[in-house]
């Protein structure tokens, strides 16, 4: 790659929550050049890539990455320095009711891209093909559960008790054989839950802010005990540059976010920033419904980041509290986003 030649980073699922973020901040960030690939399906919305669509360093390919024919005319039409692949189907309660599309998208979808990405890299000049990046970015659910204490790390087993985290888990594998088998230079990244922006409304903070605005009963699986480790989606853009700029091909990283919290004190939280933003005729809590629990639910999630923070230097900088005021105010000062959001779930 030329010094004097920007980047040239493909994004795949860049209409999503994490990939449109990704998208903005490196727009913002870099002088890189940025190409997405999106299917615009229910999660993938074009309002989210509002800003990004103006900018000329930005290209949108509306496009399957299942479909081998389609990725190998965008690589060869682009010519991409590297891949950041974010396209998944991602909600564990539909992949319980429709595995069928978490196997299309997130292994078949994967297998072709890895493909695509492989028979590019042999097209590339030696200097090319040496700063070609494949980044994966994979979940911390591919590992399972975890009791009350320790952390998962890039060294544990995975055990993915979902068919999301299955299919994702099957990933991370073929990743790693394309890796070892071909060559192909490959990092992987695991993340605990996210939040912030553009989160659709079936994931739990947004779901819950948009049922409190509308009065509406805020449904809890279980009692609530359930814990995870939060990311701002801001944090975890910032660590996925830093993975592909300077990670180690072949090895894996653990973006913790260093903030566990019970389902319940969560949506708790949520409620006070309401009340205080919004206040209704009794607190916002007293919506708060407990439901059956999801069937096979992970009781806890935590990831450790010190290898991250160590080779890397990098660390999340948002502190939840602060994180989640900043995300309650998003939504309360983007109402069209929200009701394009609900109108696409309408479709799904």
């Amino acid at each position: 790659m030329s010094a004097s030649r920007p980047r040239r980073v493909l994004v795949t699922g860049c209409a999503g929550f994490i990939g449109s973020t990704v998208i903005a901040q490196w727009l913002r960030d870099t002088d890189w050049r940025l190409i997405g690939v999106d299917t615009l399906g229910y999660a993938g919305l074009r309002e989210s890539l509002a800003e990004a669509l103006d900018d000329p360093r930005f290209t949108l390919h509306v496009a399957d990455i299942a479909d081998a024919a389609a990725m190998t005319e965008v690589f060869a039409r682009e010519q991409p320095d590297a891949v950041v692949h974010l396209a998944a189907e991602s909600h564990v309660d539909r992949s319980l009711s429709g595995p069928a599309a978490f196997i299309q998208t997130n292994l078949v979808g994967m297998a072709a891209l890895l493909d695509a990405a492989r028979r590019h890299t042999g097209t590339l000049d030696h200097q090319r093909r040496a700063g070609f990046r494949f980044l994966n970015v994979s979940t911390d659910e591919v590992f399972g559960a975890l009791g009350p204490t320790g952390r998962f790390n890039e060294g544990s087993p995975h055990a993915p008790n979902s068919p999301y985290s299955a299919t994702k888990a099957g990933a991370d594998h073929l990743a790693r054989a394309w890796h070892r088998s071909y060559g192909l230079p490959v990092l992987t990244t695991y993340s605990p839950n996210n939040y912030g922006p553009r989160q659709l409304p079936e994931k739990l903070i947004p779901r819950i802010i948009a049922a409190a605005l509308a009065g509406q009963p805020l449904p809890i699986y279980g009692d609530g005990s359930q814990i995870r480790d939060w990311l701002h989606v801001d944090d975890h853009a910032s660590a996925l540059r830093a993975v592909l700029e300077r990670g180690q091909i072949g090895e894996t990283y653990c973006v913790g976010g260093g903030t566990e919290v019970s389902n319940l004190v969560l949506v708790q939280r949520l409620c006070a920033l309401l009340d205080a933003r919004r206040p209704a005729s009794a607190p916002h809590a007293a919506l708060i419904r407990h439901v059956a629990d999801r069937p096979g639910h992970d009781w806890r999630y935590a990831l450790d980041g010190s290898k991250l923070e160590r080779e890397l230097g990098w660390t999340a900088q948002r502190r939840l509290d602060e994180g989640l005021a900043a995300t309650v105010d998003w939504y309360l000062a983007n109402p069209d986003w929200l009701a394009a959001a609900h109108r696409s779930l309408a479709t799904a």
